[in-house]
């Protein structure tokens, strides 16, 4: 499972900019403007505690921020949310769960006259 789904945290990075990657204050790269896939491979206990705190992000509110070390990935997320769940019971058995989000836009319709 990748880190796309994202964790909400606290940080200085605008979420939804558009500019390139760059460091803040504290070194970290922020990630933005650009594709960035990072996989992890860590124990249930630890993907539990990820997950809990993507889901209270989702529910909370439309910005979620995953933070490491060396990087932050800020991004305001819009509706609906996809949620796959795959399961292949052959040979060995796997569950995958995938959450999909939409960016979000800060346009608006234009006006009908």
């Amino acid at each position: 499972m990748t880190d796309e789904s994202d964790s909400a945290e606290s940080g200085s990075a605008k979420p939804g900019s558009e500019e390139p990657a760059s460091s803040v204050d504290d070194d970290r790269t922020v990630i933005a403007g650009r594709n960035f896939e990072q996989e992890y491979r860590i124990d249930a206990s630890e993907a539990g505690e990820f997950l809990i705190a993507l889901g209270e992000g989702l529910r909370d509110g439309g910005e979620l921020r995953i933070e490491t070390d060396e990087w932050e990935l800020p991004f305001a997320f819009g509706e609906p949310v996809e949620l796959e769940v795959d399961y292949e019971g052959v040979g060995e058995p796997e569950l995958e769960i995938e959450v999909t989000l939409p960016g979000r836009t800060d346009q608006t319709a234009p006006d009908v006259r």
